[in-house]
């Protein structure tokens, strides 16, 4: 499990079946085992030992191995074996089908060293194979290595582990924290059926409130018994809380108005982490995340300049560079990445709509983009990133197809996991175009057209030429779907419905431009109307985006009649009304309830977009019922839970860390890095489709079915359609607080002249604690060259930090500008953060001085 969780508990009997290897300790010399002819094999004292050449990418770059190993379906089997390594490397040790479609009836990665290591799994077949193969894939390694074996044994007659996942606490509560005046529950696991008595403590036990838990009775997504408890009442700000029941104590939590300015920061720069084809700068990010560019045909790389199509479809090649990286792969796709870009724009476009919503914190110089500092607003600036990339992929003038998109663009095989973006030597492929990617890219653009208007008038015109002409081209194709089955070197994204894609265009086009053409499309969609079908109860998705547009419709100043916009707003309404109710009557608080409580791939994005709706309602209606809903999916996903798991990476005391994500792979790679702040797991799913997962997982209560481990796709990846609304949420709900502005400390006493603001947030982990900082000039002149001092009341050790040079002298840091954030004009900020380690408060400091003089903190 993840490095803020303790090992889950396993129980398991020895098998007593038959031995199912031949020569599984090599005293018949190599007799029943092969090899990949680039790692020759042969017995050394005894072992089987394999010469691995320096250089393979992938783990199945070189292989060891035994065929013709029969398993029954429904039986469990126990593997051993005892592996070493002259250099550490992480294998893959599979048990699947020796032909394609390479079925795995189990899979795990297997730290290797030096010193020899004996290893065991219990695994259940999910099928019969008369014949199937245990490989070994010891590729991967930029070194030459020797991999040695011995002792390997495969029995039938196991006993299947039974897997209790760590979910400490029986008091389940949202680990970042409650706003001030915002409600604020929680859940408490027990047997007990009878009301019990909570507490409220602060951060030195002194009890501060308490009351009586509601007996809810068995959750039906979690199988527990639970009460809740509702401490809404209670105001004051403060750190370290925690609520405790029947002598079980909940994980500290805070309460304040500033708890989620970092996450709508470290939520956005997930984008910029992922863009493809430009070096992520260690100035941004820290030098943990830093990396070269990706897929910008340097070898081993073939690039993203001149792509040719997949199985030679089309003649042509396209400058396809740029964008994000959809997922755990490095592809690209046009109906994950529309869906993103979307809602990262309308992160920024809810600012100039919304009472009260702060466009400040999206502002030039606030977010970790490079292109900061060039008058625009730094969210445009990533969404520019990803419209550009969108716009190369259509296919050009003069072509059969010309204005329609391709759908996707990815490697031609599987790339294996670890691997970074400029190692992945994979061709890459243009797969066909579709009528839902280039409806996506119309949507997007015609968005994009009116954000870009008042900053880069050229790129706007160019976005609304590629919006009207894509549109056009999908009227000219309106069946051209994508096949299910493309789905090798990444994801298939089929649809077979697109009246979603033509209505979410319709409705961008006609905000954008008033022409009563696009008015009548989205009037007269069979969609139009239907509130179920607008608003899934399961939520939107990439492939579900009617939704998309009729938020635009409600929000962005059109041309619709009053009554066509009261009918799109009790659109919203009423589906927002479904999501709150659904909120109020789940024991864990969560916005969603699929049919038969059916967890999707990816449940947490689902959850974050009925979270988006929830949350326009209430921008349009002002109903506080909808912004506790919202504020109650944050406390879902952020540890009031049945795993009692924060979602989101560096956020909660048992956040997930261990995400599916080939550069973020630390646990594969002790050198690499777990995935950044601000990153959402998936979350339940219970389909459970990778080996992982149906290893650990059958049976599973639908809130349950989720593992914090990188092979866990089905359960544990993320993605840029999923991180995208959870920016959106975290900047909706910085707004409800302070904006980042918080109150100013109690013991300070700034002084009346003071001509510095220092807005300091933190948010503490598991051993360490992840911190942002702005500085605002109140003085009367431009600051050219500033320098940031201060000093920590306890034991915090900065690791790393974007935005500024910062260095630490025992308890004392300063921190000075980076090269573009040297000069802050009057009334104008900056903004750095960091990452470290502490084992105690990490307490925020309450003395900063700017250039030698005191600032005022908050």
């Amino acid at each position: 499990m993840a490095g803020a969780l303790s090992a889950p508990v396993f129980a398991a009997e020895a098998a007593d079946g038959p031995e199912l290897i031949t020569n599984g300790d090599f005293s018949d010399d190599t007799t029943g085992w092969w090899w990949t002819e680039n790692s020759p094999g042969s017995v050394v004292d005894g072992r089987l030992c394999a010469e691995v050449p320096a250089g393979t990418e992938n783990p199945w770059d070189a292989i060891v191995g035994q065929n013709g190993i029969p398993l029954a379906a429904g039986e469990g089997y126990e593997l051993s074996f005892t592996a070493s390594a002259t250099v550490p490397i992480t294998i893959r040790t599979n048990v699947q089908m020796a032909t394609e479609p390479w079925t795995t009836e189990h899979s795990s990665a297997d730290q290797v060293t030096e010193e020899a290591t004996t290893l065991t799994h219990v695994f259940t077949s999910g099928g019969d194979h008369e014949a199937a193969q245990l490989a070994f894939q010891i590729g991967g390694s930029d070194e030459a290595y020797t991999f040695c074996l011995d002792d390997v044994s495969l029995t039938g007659g196991a006993e299947p582990p039974v897997y209790e996942p760590d979910t400490g606490s029986p008091v389940r509560v949202n680990q970042v924290g409650y706003l001030t005046e915002g409600p604020k529950n929680g859940t408490f696991v027990t047997e007990e059926t009878s009301a019990l008595t909570w507490t409220l403590k602060d951060a030195d036990g002194t009890e501060r409130a308490s009351g009586t838990t509601t007996p809810k009775g068995v959750d039906p997504t979690s199988r527990q018994n639970v009460h809740t408890f509702d401490f809404g009442d209670f105001t004051e700000a403060g750190e370290g809380y925690t609520i405790t029941i029947a002598g079980e104590t909940s994980e500290p939590f805070a309460i304040g108005d500033d708890l989620y300015d970092s996450l709508r920061s470290d939520a956005l720069a997930y984008f910029y982490h992922n863009r493809s084809g430009i070096e992520i700068d260690a100035d941004l990010v820290g030098e943990e995340y830093a990396r070269p560019a990706g897929h910008v045909g340097v070898a081993p790389n073939q690039g993203d300049t001149e792509v040719p199509c997949w199985q030679d479809t089309c003649d042509y090649t396209l400058d396809v560079s740029g964008g994000w990286y959809d997922a755990g792969d490095h592809g690209k796709y046009v109906v994950n990445g529309g869906i993103s870009a979307a809602q990262v724009m309308s992160t920024y476009e809810r600012t100039l709509t919304a009472e009260g919503a702060d466009g400040g914190e999206l502002g030039d110089g606030e977010l970790r983009v490079p292109e900061r500092g060039n008058g625009v607003p730094d969210i445009l600036d990533e969404a520019r990133w990803q419209m550009d990339f969108l716009m190369r992929m259509m296919v050009p003038e003069g072509e059969e197809l010309a204005g329609m998109a391709h759908h996707k663009i990815h490697d031609r095989a599987w790339t294996g996991l670890p691997m970074l973006p400029h190692q992945d030597p994979q061709p890459r492929e243009l797969h066909p175009p579709t009528t839902a990617a280039t409806l996506n890219v119309a949507a997007g653009a015609a968005q994009c057209a009116r954000l870009f208007e008042d900053h880069d008038a050229d790129f706007a015109a160019r976005c609304l030429d590629a919006a009207e002409t894509a549109w056009a081209a999908a009227k000219a194709h309106p069946d051209i779907l994508a096949d299910p089955n493309d789905g090798v070197g990444g994801g298939a994204y089929s649809d077979n419905d697109v009246r979603d894609e033509f209505y979410w265009a319709a409705a961008e086009l006609f905000v954008t431009t008033g022409e009563d053409t696009y008015r009548q499309e989205v009037l007269n969609s069979p969609l139009h109307g239907d509130t179920d079908a607008v608003f899934p109860r399961g939520g939107l998705s990439w492939g579900a985006t009617a939704g998309l547009g009729a938020l635009s419709l409600a929000t962005v100043p059109n041309d619709l009649t009053d009554a066509q916009l009261r009918a799109v707003r009790e659109m919203v309404t009423e589906a927002a009304d479904g999501y709150a109710a659904d909120s109020r009557g789940a024991a864990y608080g969560v916005p969603y309830a699929p049919q038969d409580n059916h967890y999707v791939w990816g449940s947490n994005s689902q959850v974050l977009n009925n979270m988006v709706v929830l949350a326009t309602a209430h921008d349009l209606t002002g109903e506080a019922a909808y912004r506790d809903a919202v504020l109650r999916g944050l406390d879902y996903l952020l540890g009031r839970n049945p795993l009692n798991q924060s979602y989101v990476t560096g956020y909660g005391e048992r956040d997930s860390r261990n995400q599916h994500h080939r550069f973020w792979a630390n646990q594969l790679d002790p050198d690499l890095p777990n995935p950044a702040p601000g990153s959402v797991a998936g979350g339940p799913n219970v389909d459970i489709q990778d080996p992982v997962a149906q290893d650990k997982l059958q049976g599973c209560a639908p809130a349950m079915c989720y593992i914090d481990d990188i092979e866990s796709w089905a359960t544990n990846e993320i993605t840029i359609n999923w991180n995208a609304p959870l920016a959106w949420i975290a900047s909706y709900a910085d707004d409800l607080g302070s904006g980042g502005e918080g109150g100013e400390d109690p013991g300070e006493e700034p002084g009346e002249d003071a001509s510095c603001e220092v807005t300091y947030t933190s948010h503490r982990w598991n051993g360490g604690f992840s911190s942002n900082v702005t500085v605002k000039n109140t003085g009367t002149t431009t600051l050219n060259g500033w320098e940031l001092t201060w000093s920590f009341a306890d034991d915090q050790r900065i690791t790393q930090a974007w935005n500024a040079q910062v260095t630490q002298t025992g308890r004392n840091v300063v921190a000075k500008p980076v090269q573009w954030n040297g000069t802050i004009p009057t009334n104008g900020t900056v903004s750095f953060g960091f990452n470290g380690t502490s084992g105690g408060q990490a307490s925020n400091p309450t003395a900063v001085s700017l250039n030698g003089s005191a600032c005022t903190v908050r």
